[in-house]
């Protein structure tokens, strides 16, 4: 699929490079940031998708530089081609403090073991030239250490599986409330609580958002749909809330 640009001004590209995988596998977004000349890929996915992300990246870079990787958690949809990241670039990647150890079982070389930083469980800023990054905690959801990243630049958070869409056909959300039938089973199922929903949306009103970019499905654009989609997970009863007692399989 043709990459798409959701953001673009003098130093300061965003694109979406949409799902290259394809048949079996969940689909997954790749996102990668451009600011004067060096790059920032977002759960840049698995093997099957290695090659061509890889490949993709560099076209858009040209001249410029993979300066950082980024992993919002520890699924194998966002962390599995971590090696290969690192082994073919001089890229320094970003994982919670709650899985850097747990890399290394998806292959990571220890040449390239020192790359693998730490987010503290709090969040950090993180610098790219004159650009200036939030790692937002956005824990339990769905991943016990899970961040997501806002880029004020162009506006746009990074939601990671928070925002998550399966079986659409579109990219951009046209329509919000026919749009919740691709949310909500994902949801109420992946996603830990209600608490931490409210709490998600309670920090995330801070931010001047103008678009929310999941790593699967559709994303949101324009204040009025990020706000919808805000207030609806402020309001979702999800995870422990909706759960049924266990049971001895008869």
């Amino acid at each position: 699929m043709p990459s798409t640009i959701l953001f673009e001004s003098k130093n300061h590209r965003n694109i979406l490079l949409e799902d290259f995988g394809h048949g079996q596998a969940v689909q997954a977004n790749q996102h990668l940031v451009i600011h004067a000349g060096a790059g920032l890929i977002l759960d840049p996915g698995g093997h099957k998708v290695f090659s061509r992300a890889m490949s993709e990246t560099n076209a858009l870079l040209g001249t410029g530089q993979l300066r950082y990787v980024f992993f919002s958690h520890q699924d194998p949809d966002i962390i599995a081609a971590a090696n290969g990241w690192l082994m073919t670039t001089n890229a320094v990647a970003y994982i919670s403090a709650l899985w850097v150890r747990f890399v290394p079982h998806f292959g990571l070389d220890q040449l390239v073991a020192n790359r693998l930083r730490a987010i503290p469980d709090q969040g950090m800023r993180l610098d790219m030239e004159d650009c200036r990054f939030t790692f937002l905690p956005a824990h339990f959801l769905h991943s016990p250490g899970n961040f997501q990243v806002y880029d004020p630049v162009s506006r746009i958070l990074y939601s990671g599986d928070l925002g998550a869409s399966l079986g659409t056909d579109y990219i951009e959300v046209p329509d919000f409330d026919e749009h919740i039938k691709y949310m909500e089973g994902f949801h109420r199922r992946y996603m830990a609580s209600g608490k931490a929903m409210r709490s998600w949306a309670r920090m995330v009103r801070s931010l001047d958002i103008e678009l929310i970019a999941p790593q699967h499905g559709a994303f949101f654009r324009g204040k009025a749909m990020v706000s919808r989609f805000v207030d609806w997970c402020d309001g979702l009863e999800c995870g422990v809330d909706v759960m049924t007692d266990f049971a001895v399989p008869a």
